[in-house]
């Protein structure tokens, strides 16, 4: 797919990518202009009232921000905050907006992502395209005294209080702009948001920093995620996350199926090869994939994400499981971001 091969040029430092050049400088002209529109006052922004955390990246594909937005908020609601969740929703069908997300929501119709975080947080979940009217909807409606914005860094039409800006092992790929590139915005962008997280193992964090921190004065914390237990997508049931490492007959091991559909699909088979679980193959889907009945192969033992899981649990066998993975984040980060919002 075409996705797939411009994410190998740029991850890969393909002179190819050359060949983009004129699609880049119209993104790159259209973008700046819009900024521009917000900075001298032509486009209003909105702010609010409740303070608002932005959940962002520069570039595009999943690279941990729901994650970290599930840390948020649970540590929030642990300091005895009421805090809200707004997403873009995107992938979903859904036209009318804001639209509160519940439990019965399908993927398709909220998005993976605000499906995800409503199954796994307890607090309010909205989707909307226009995160400002959305922002108007939590202080009319809700107890709501801090929002985190799931995305929408580049969303410029709604304030923010505080921006923090995820990175994962890939960088900024070969740091060019859309399409040449993954950058929706240029690296100087790095030197404005409030604190950078690299979602990296301790080599991978020293690097990034190295590489990227070098002339950006700017706080950043390591986020490491910790795979917890495997969940069977029919009964909840609940596996040792070292279950399938167990597996070590040939005839179990050809009998396991690996697959993922999100922004680094490898970054799931490599935490697969590091809990040592053998496997017949792994199968990568381009992120927001939509799954179906066919590619779920019956007597097969199928290990996904969680976020693919949402997407696969009306249709998924018995015998279909998904890794549960937290994020673990030094204290200091969550201590510096309450002390921004109280000032």
């Amino acid at each position: 797919m075409m996705a797939t091969t411009l994410q190998r040029w740029w991850y890969n430092n393909s002179l190819l990518v050359w060949l983009l050049l004129p699609f880049t400088l119209i993104f790159w002209s259209l973008s700046a202009l819009r900024r521009l529109a917000f900075i001298i006052g032509i486009k209003k922004q909105y702010k609010s009232k409740i303070p608002i955390v932005i959940v962002g990246n520069i570039s595009v594909g999943g690279n941990g921000k729901t994650p970290l937005v599930i840390c948020l908020v649970e540590y929030f609601k642990a300091q005895g905050y009421t805090p809200v969740v707004l997403s873009r929703g995107y992938g979903g069908q859904q036209k009318d907006f804001p639209h509160v997300v519940t439990h019965n929501c399908p993927p398709g119709l909220v998005g993976d992502e605000p499906a995800l975080l409503k199954n796994r947080l307890k607090c309010e979940v909205l989707i909307d395209p226009k995160r400002a009217r959305a922002c108007k909807y939590v202080e009319l409606n809700t107890d709501a005294d801090i929002i985190i914005c799931d995305d929408g860094l580049q969303h410029y039409a709604l304030g923010r209080d505080i921006e923090l800006c995820v990175i994962d092992k890939r960088g900024l790929g070969n740091g060019c702009l859309l399409p040449m590139g993954p950058l929706r915005e240029s690296a100087k962008r790095l030197s404005t948001v409030d604190t950078i997280l690299f979602n990296a193992n301790d080599e991978q964090f020293a690097a990034l920093q190295d590489k990227l921190l070098q002339n950006v004065s700017i706080s950043s914390y390591q986020m490491r995620l910790k795979a917890t237990h495997w969940v069977n997508l029919c009964n909840d049931e609940i596996k040792d996350v070292s279950y399938f490492s167990s597996f070590t007959d040939k005839s179990a091991i050809s009998a396991i199926l690996a697959m993922a559909g999100i922004g680094d699909p490898q970054r799931f088979f490599d935490t697969l090869d590091a809990l040592n679980i053998a496997y017949k193959e792994a199968k990568s889907y381009p992120d927001h994939y939509h799954f179906s009945e066919i590619d779920i192969p019956q007597n097969y033992t199928v290990l996904m994400t969680e976020k693919d899981a949402i997407k696969c649990k009306h249709f998924a066998h018995k015998d279909c499981w998904y890794l549960r993975v937290d994020a673990s984040i030094d204290d200091a980060f969550y201590k510096s971001i309450e002390q921004k919002i109280k000032n």
